[in-house]
């Protein structure tokens, strides 16, 4: 018995070691490929998982969304320029079993082939375009990256997420002549909103004096027409009253002329004369025998 238990406890020893020796674990972000002498035989989903230690190898995917780095590179732009150019790549491994082999087996290094391949991508599409056109398109720029590294990753298993163009800076003395240039756009746009703002003050100001003087012109004809209304009124009533006695009148404005001077005068026994100033004091006519 004794000589069964000093045999059997290694055996179970060396069990319980291989035993977890093969345990793997792969975490949600992950998946698995699970190679059998150097052949693959199982996709291994997030769970537990054991493996034939020394046979059997899991290699481990990440499916979640990474972000590498094209890194700073000059490139000539299509006008003799060197254009300093960096961008970003967004990409994710597809988590279906079929993509997860494409980016281990068709592809020796898919980190390092995505930062190649974004390189060139950058140099082929900003390689045609002038400088300027380079800093207004880079939406254009983007677009084009991303779909050509969408196309050529596609058989790695590989979703490209997203492409970020950073920065494309041009040379120093270039950047300080834009700046002049962009400098003076600038205070001509300042000129012209400034020269603009004062033709409409100097319009509204004009505006304001030809109401002004149109109100004034307005209060002198009607003015002028208040006075010859007044004078024809005037006209009128002596028409009323004097139609027809234009001597007696006379001898009334003399008479008014004489009494403003103290003179003595001898008023005419004339009743229509006494009769013509007694209608305008508002007196009702006497007559005199």
């Amino acid at each position: 018995m004794h000589y069964i238990y000093s045999i059997s406890a290694p055996i179970i020893a060396i069990f319980i070691i291989l035993f977890f020796a093969g345990v793997r674990i792969v975490r949600p972000t992950s998946r698995g490929l699970i190679e059998t002498m150097g052949k693959y035989t199982k996709f291994a989903q997030p769970g537990f998982h054991w493996i034939i230690p020394g046979v059997q190898k899991l290699y481990l995917v990440n499916i979640t969304e990474q972000m590498f780095n094209a890194e700073p590179q000059v490139i000539i732009t299509n006008d003799n320029l060197n254009a300093t150019v960096d961008a970003q790549i967004y990409f994710k491994i597809q988590p279906d079993e079929e993509s997860v082999k494409n980016s281990v087996y068709n592809v020796n290094n898919y980190k390092y082939q995505i930062v190649n391949l974004a390189r060139t991508t950058l140099r082929n599409i900003i390689g045609t375009m002038t400088l300027k056109s380079a800093n207004s398109e880079r939406g254009r720029i983007n677009n084009d990256l991303h779909k050509t590294m969408k196309e050529e990753t596609n058989k790695w298993g590989i979703d490209i997420v997203r492409t970020e163009l950073k920065e494309i800076d041009p040379p120093k003395d270039v950047q300080e002549t834009m700046n002049k240039v962009v400098k003076a756009e600038n205070e001509k746009v300042a000129a012209i909103d400034f020269a603009t703002a004062a033709e409409t003050t100097a319009d509204g100001i004009k505006r304001a004096e030809i109401k002004k003087a149109e109100g004034i012109r307005q209060a002198k004809i009607l003015e002028a027409e208040g006075e010859a209304q007044a004078i024809k009124l005037v006209n009128e009533a002596a028409e009323m009253y004097f139609k027809g006695n234009a001597q007696l009148l006379r001898q009334l404005q003399a008479t008014e002329t004489a009494l403003k001077n103290n003179a003595k005068i001898v008023v005419p026994s004339n009743s229509q004369l006494i009769n013509v100033i007694g209608e305008m004091s508002g007196v009702l006519p006497v007559n005199i025998k």
